[in-house]
């Protein structure tokens, strides 16, 4: 039910933090993988890293961003392997300021890597996972997909707009056997959450207290939602946004 063997996956922002740590999951489970990012180095370690694991693996460079970057990227993963099963769009980055301190820029910077790159590479997939007859589309969201903070208008209106794009999908592609579900990860301890711990004052403790588990989560914490929504056990779910936060969200 949770074999993952004879696919393929393509991973955004998969050559660190919890990007990396969905493709160990897939791998583990017996999938090839694609990952991609910006950081060749960072991304040929992270493709040695799931080999070891004994599968397939291959590197991707490119700035998702970049319309151009990503729009050929399912193409390129399914001639690497032969096909394409599973698109995980992780890929994501945080301007960190009050909304009267955004520039244009960094708005379009924001909304250009984190949801539009999910757009363009979710239609890049669509053909793949049609000839398959089916596939699993995965939307990494937030906790700010369903809070507000001052400091997290462009992140927060990506990540909230993904979990918008996740139901569209699932409706478009849900008669194609195509399913389409959001993971909402809490306070991850990745290089972003370092940052938001140095930048934020008291954050790590106000996390640690509200969050039900009682401390921060680790990017390994997010193997195990990967492989079940990439697998067969989760052929009845679709449009789904599920929180891997802890309890963060729960507490209200």
């Amino acid at each position: 039910m949770f074999s993952l063997s004879g696919r393929v996956a393509l991973v955004t922002g998969g050559n660190g933090g919890i990007g990396l740590a969905m493709a160990r999951g897939l791998a583990q489970a017996g999938a090839d993988v694609v990952i991609t990012g910006r950081d060749a180095e960072k991304g040929k370690a992270a493709v040695a890293s799931l080999e070891a694991l004994g599968g397939r693996a291959a590197f991707l460079a490119g700035d998702l961003a970049e319309a151009e970057d990503c729009k050929g990227l399912a193409d390129k993963a399914a001639d690497r392997f032969d096909r394409l099963d599973i698109l995980i769009n992780n890929a994501g980055i945080v301007a960190r300021k009050r909304p009267e301190a955004l520039t244009l820029e960094e708005w379009n910077q924001v909304l250009a890597t984190n949801l539009s790159s999910a757009f363009l590479c979710a239609q890049g997939a669509y053909p793949h996972m049609l000839a398959a007859g089916g596939g699993k589309i995965i939307n990494i969201g937030s906790m700010l997909s369903l809070f507000g903070t001052a400091f997290g208008a462009a992140y927060g209106a990506s990540k909230g707009g993904l979990v918008q794009l996740t139901r569209s999908l699932a409706a478009a592609w849900g008669p194609e056997n195509i399913q389409v579900n959001a993971v909402l990860p809490g306070w991850i301890a990745t290089a972003m959450g370092a940052t938001a711990r140095a930048e934020v004052t008291g954050l790590e403790a106000r996390v640690t207290e509200r969050t039900f588990a009682r401390r921060w989560g680790e990017p390994d914490d997010l193997e195990g939602i990967a492989v079940f929504l990439a697998s067969n056990a989760s052929n009845y779910i679709t449009g789904a946004a599920i929180p891997v936060d802890g309890g963060y969200a729960a507490a209200g």
